[in-house]
């Protein structure tokens, strides 16, 4: 039977922690589903569209990446996409306390998926979304940070703000 798993994000943007989750996640499962988070309520640097987009030409070279997003409970869409496997980075204790309530959550709405937590590489347990386009904005190298892609699309980002 095939093992399909759900690694879902906001992913704004990919890092390469990121890359790193879903690149030992697809040696595990047959089937890897990034769901791209659609979220009204946060204001994205990329819109869902251009988020979906990176992602697909970074993994356009593996078949067992599938790229959606979604909007939504998390659990639906892992039903939807006839995944049993949630996959959840960690990469610090703050990490683990929200994602161990979310898991527990998650069960309670369908005990029949799993959460499974992954570390990252040691070289990207500081890394976050957040970080890379904070220091990409004042002019920090983020090279090895993010794919190549999306150090390319930073900089078309930035460079449409009127302060830069």
């Amino acid at each position: 039977m095939e093992k399909r798993a759900v690694y879902p994000g906001s992913f704004d943007p990919i890092t390469n922690g990121h890359v790193d989750i879903i690149e030992r996640s697809t040696k595990i499962f047959d089937t890897l589903i990034i769901g791209v988070l659609d979220n009204p309520k946060k204001q994205p640097l990329f819109s869902t569209n251009e988020r979906v987009s990176m992602i697909k030409k970074i993994f356009a070279g593996n078949p067992k990446v599938e790229v959606a997003s979604f909007h939504g409970l998390l659990i639906e869409f892992a039903e939807k996409k006839q995944a049993e496997i949630l996959i959840k980075g960690l990469r610090a204790i703050s990490d683990f306390e929200y994602e161990f309530q979310m898991a527990l959550m998650n069960r309670k709405l369908n005990p029949d998926i799993e959460t499974f937590f992954l570390m990252p590489n040691l070289h990207y347990s500081f890394l976050s979304s957040g970080l890379v386009k904070e220091i990409f904005n004042l002019g920090g190298c983020i090279k090895g940070l993010v794919p190549e892609l999306v150090e390319i699309k930073l900089r078309g980002k930035f460079s449409e703000c009127p302060e830069n």
